[in-house]
């Protein structure tokens, strides 16, 4: 039997039905590829060779219709505990072994997927660029001069350079939706407590979301039934609405004027924007011109106030007791956040509830909120001479999406001139994750896919 030129888990699983071949025959393709570019710096460890094989032959005796994931290779951001291998978070000295995986990665693994290893990420996920890591810069999978994004950077180049058919992200301020968007990915951020975060490395633990990067949004949606439910003893697990959100056919779409959307000076970017509206239109969509204003506003908080001293709960005493082994851009993020007053972190509060309200009326006159996912891409060199300005940038249309309590998929649109990618954001409601997938899909259709396009 031939092995599959596609690792999309559709087209994997009708081969596996077929017995065109079998599990342990694409484990062994990927595991005879899998360091043959190490320069992009995408993986910090590999799950054991035969351990990854036992589990593929453990597939064996059962057929492909038996488990909804059933042989799908999937890798896993080093925030998030796999049983047995080091958890990093990016820092060599944090790292611990876990005697068990995080229930996500227990979810998946019991649905017939089989993870093979640990994906880079910005230090203590403190990042959008992917270039926050003592393992070096992750670099994107269409240009190795430009940045892959972050902070679930390994996550994405694994995913979009055809090494998994799927991987686990987090994603506190963009940190799935920027590399998807970066590597012409889908990047699903979820409802927030949709699926456990117990296992996880917080950020802001209030707000972190496990992620999904996928080559489709059929195949985001595959994986987010399985790793979605109620975790009791996850205190920021939430059961799903019995009303989920609803895009009809013919929707209406949020978008900002052209004023208020910022490119920096990216005019390739700026025109994919714009083909990007015109193409939801011609799906049916009516654009509705709303204030993106209170939406910057909340995002601006994030890095300010209640969510700082949060993000230093987080990490913060590790960074104090061991300043030596923490990158420099990390501890000027984070270790401010033991400074900020119970007075300041309530203000905050306060003012994101006051923007909550302002933001939730615009909902009445649309469906869903289009918006660039990030508005330009930087070479890695330049985030390197100025690298928190240009991460700001990054997360311009992203941070305030977990704030705000919504959810959001990023989806491929497009790509410059120079062959880099470009992504748009569909963010809705709460428990509208399924409707958005669904429309994503409706864009997606007919464009290059990941694993086809980068290099």
């Amino acid at each position: 039997m031939s092995g599959s030129s596609s690792l999309l888990i559709s087209e994997l699983l009708a081969g596996y039905r077929e017995r065109r071949f079998s599990p342990v025959e694409i484990i062994e393709q990927l595991l005879s590829a899998r360091t043959s570019r190490p320069e992009r710096c995408e993986w910090i460890d590999f799950l054991p060779a035969d351990r990854v094989r036992e589990q593929a032959h453990a597939l064996t005796a059962l057929a492909p219709d038996v488990l909804p994931l059933y042989g799908i290779p999937f890798a896993v951001k080093d925030n998030i505990d796999l049983e047995g291998m080091p958890t990093t978070v990016g820092c060599r000295a944090y790292a611990y072994t876990p005697e068990v995986s995080a229930p996500v990665v227990e979810r998946l693994i019991a649905a017939g997927a089989i993870p093979l290893g640990k994906t880079a990420l910005d230090q203590f996920a403190t990042g959008l660029t992917g270039t926050r890591s003592p393992w070096g810069a992750c670099r994107n999978s269409f240009d190795a001069r430009f940045v892959s994004g972050g902070s679930s950077s390994g996550s994405a180049v694994a995913v979009a350079t055809g090494q998994v058919s799927f991987a686990l992200g987090t994603d506190t301020a963009g940190s799935v939706r920027v590399p998807a968007a970066f590597n012409n990915l889908i990047g699903l951020k979820p409802t927030r407590g949709s699926l456990s975060t117990r296992g996880v490395v917080p950020a802001c633990r209030s707000l972190d979301c496990v992620g999904i990067l996928a080559l489709g949004a059929a195949d985001a949606a595959q994986v987010l039934a399985v790793a979605r439910g109620f975790d009791p003893q996850d205190p920021y697990s939430r059961s799903a609405s019995p009303t989920p959100g609803v895009i009809s056919p013919e929707f209406r779409f949020g978008v900002a004027d052209e004023r208020q959307l910022q490119f920096f000076g990216d005019r390739e970017y700026q025109r994919l924007f714009a083909a990007a509206r015109a193409r939801l239109e011609a799906l049916g969509g009516t654009a509705v011109r709303i204030d993106l204003a209170p939406w910057l506003a909340a995002g601006e908080l994030l890095y300010g106030g209640a969510w700082l001293a949060e993000r230093y709960c987080a990490v913060g005493g590790f960074i104090d007791a061991h300043p030596e082994e923490v990158l420099p851009v990390i501890r000027t993020v984070i270790s401010p956040g033991r400074l900020i007053p119970a007075t300041a972190a309530f203000l905050g509060q306060y003012r994101l509830l006051e923007l909550k309200r302002a933001t939730a009326d615009l909902w009445q006159a649309m469906d869903v909120l289009l918006t660039p996912t990030a508005g330009t891409i930087y070479p890695i060199a330049a985030v390197e001479a100025d690298p928190i300005a240009l991460n700001t940038n990054l997360g311009l249309y992203t941070r305030f999406t977990n704030l705000l309590d919504l959810a959001s998929v990023t989806v491929p649109a497009g790509f410059r001139a120079d062959g880099l990618p470009f992504g748009i954001s569909l963010t809705g409601c709460a428990w509208s994750d399924e409707a958005l997938l669904a429309l994503a899909a409706r864009f997606h259709a007919g464009e290059p896919s990941a694993a086809r396009r980068a290099p």
